[in-house]
C-alpha cells in the first residue's frame, strides 16, 4: 500500500507547497488581498443609482417661480446645482466635456404663461451616454413637477395646480437618445481590452527574459536601459492599433455604435492611452520575480481599473474616495475621451483634458519602471 500512496511523504509535499506559499509573498497576498478588494468595491463603491448629479440651469425668467423650481432641484437628492451657464454654447459646453450631467432651460415667458394657465414646458437636457446613470434622474424630476410649486399656487392660483402640474418638464436624452446600452458599452470594451491585453503581454515581457535566461544577453549589450524597455514597447503598440480598428469596425458593423467625432482625434489619444498601459506593463515586468507574479500584479490593476473607471457602473454614482481612486486610473479617462469623440463629436478642446492625466499617469510609471529594471540589471 505505501508504494501507492505513503501518508508520510504525503504531508512532505503538503508541507513543501506551504512553504513556498510562504516564500511567495506576492501569491500570499493576493490570496488576501483580491477578497478584501472585492468586498470593498462591491460593497461601499459600487451604485448603480447614482445621485447628487451635477446640474446647471440656463434661466432666462428670474421670476418666483423659476427660483421655487431651482430650490426643488437643489433639494432633491438626485440633482446638485453647480450653476448657471451664460448662453446655450456654454450649455452645451457643459454637457460635451462632462462637467454637467444635466441642464435645465426655463424660458423667458414662463411665469407668464405660467399664470395664464397654458401650461409652460421646461427643457431638461441630458448627457445620456451612459442610460444607467440618468434613468432615475429623471423619473425623479418628473415627479418633482407635480410638486415644486404647491407653496406658490395658492389663493387665486390654486385651480393651477391640477393633476397634470402647473407646467411639463420635456426631457432630452442627448447624445444616446434611445438609451441604447451598446451605444455606452462597446466603446467603453475598446479601453477595458487595451488595458488588459497591453499590461499583461508587457507585464510578461522582462520576467520571460529573466526565466528563460536570455536577460544575460540583454546585459551583455550596450543598449540603454531606456532604449531596452522601449524596444520592448514598440512592437505592442501596433498590436493595440489593430486591437482599437478591429473594435471600431465591429462596433459599427455590428451594434451600429454612431461615430460622430474624429477619427484623428481618437488614435491620437489612443495612442497615449496605449503607452500610459505598456509602461505599466513593463514595470510590474521589472517588479515581478516570474511570469505569475506579473500576471498577478496585472489582476490586482485591472480588477479595480474596470470597476471604479464608470464601464460597469455609473462613475458618480460612487463615493467620493471611489471616484478620487477612479481619477487615478488612466481607463476612467480614457472611457470619457472614446465615448465623448464617437458619441458626442468631442474635439481637441474637450478631449485634452482627459488626456494629459493619462500621459502623466505614463510619465510616473515609466520613472518607476526605468529605476526598478536598472537595479535589476544591476
Amino acid at each position: 500500500m505505501s508504494q501507492w500512496f505513503s501518508f508520510s511523504r504525503w504531508l512532505g509535499i503538503v508541507g513543501k507547497e506551504f512553504i513556498q506559499l510562504k516564500r511567495d509573498r506576492l501569491t500570499f497576498g493576493m490570496i488576501v488581498g483580491i477578497p478584501v478588494v472585492q468586498l470593498i468595491l462591491f460593497g461601499f463603491a459600487i451604485n448603480s443609482d447614482p445621485k447628487h448629479l451635477p446640474t446647471a440651469a440656463l434661466i432666462a425668467d428670474r421670476g418666483e417661480f423659476s427660483r421655487s423650481i431651482l430650490a426643488g432641484l437643489k433639494n432633491s437628492s438626485y440633482f446638485e446645482y453647480i450653476g448657471e451657464a451664460a448662453n446655450e454654447q456654454e450649455s452645451d459646453r457643459m454637457l460635451a466635456t462632462g462637467k454637467a450631467q444635466f441642464v435645465v432651460t426655463i424660458p423667458a415667458d414662463f411665469s407668464l404663461r405660467l399664470v395664464r394657465g397654458e401650461r409652460p414646458a421646461l427643457l431638461l437636457e441630458a448627457d445620456a451616454t451612459d442610460p444607467s446613470a440618468t434613468g432615475n434622474a429623471i423619473a425623479a424630476v418628473n415627479q418633482l413637477a407635480q410638486t415644486v410649486l404647491a407653496h406658490d399656487l395658492t389663493g387665486p392660483l390654486a385651480p393651477l395646480a391640477g393633476s397634470a402640474g402647473a407646467f411639463e418638464i420635456r426631457v432630452h436624452a442627448r447624445y444616446n437618445p434611445e438609451a441604447i446600452t451598446q451605444y455606452n458599452i462597446v466603446p467603453g470594451l475598446m479601453g477595458v481590452i487595451l488595458t488588459m491585453t497591453m499590461v499583461m503581454m508587457t507585464g510578461l515581457a522582462i520576467t520571460r527574459e529573466r526565466e528563460r535566461g536570455t536577460m544575460e544577453n540583454l546585459l551583455a549589450t550596450p543598449a540603454t536601459v531606456l532604449e531596452v524597455m522601449t524596444g520592448k514597447i514598440v512592437p505592442y503598440v501596433l498590436i493595440g492599433l489593430i486591437q482599437v480598428t478591429l473594435v471600431l469596425t465591429l462596433a459599427r458593423l455590428l451594434f451600429g455604435v454612431p461615430i460622430h467625432g474624429s477619427l484623428t482625434v481618437l488614435y491620437l489619444a489612443v495612442l497615449v492611452f496605449i503607452a500610459a498601459n505598456l509602461t505599466l506593463g513593463l514595470t510590474f515586468s521589472s517588479l515581478a520575480r516570474n511570469q505569475l507574479q506579473a500576471m498577478q500584479m496585472t489582476f490586482f490593476f485591472f480588477l479595480p481599473s474596470m470597476l471604479l473607471s464608470g464601464f460597469m457602473f455609473p462613475f458618480r454614482g460612487m463615493p467620493n474616495w471611489a471616484q478620487d481612486i477612479g481619477e487615478a486610473l488612466p481607463l476612467t479617462h480614457f472611457l470619457r475621451v472614446v465615448r465623448g469623440v464617437l458619441l458626442k463629436g468631442n474635439g481637441w478642446p474637450e478631449v485634452i483634458p482627459e488626456t494629459w492625466p493619462i500621459a502623466l499617469f505614463g510619465l510616473v510609471v515609466i520613472a518607476i519602471g526605468l529605476r526598478t529594471f536598472r537595479s535589476t540589471l544591476d
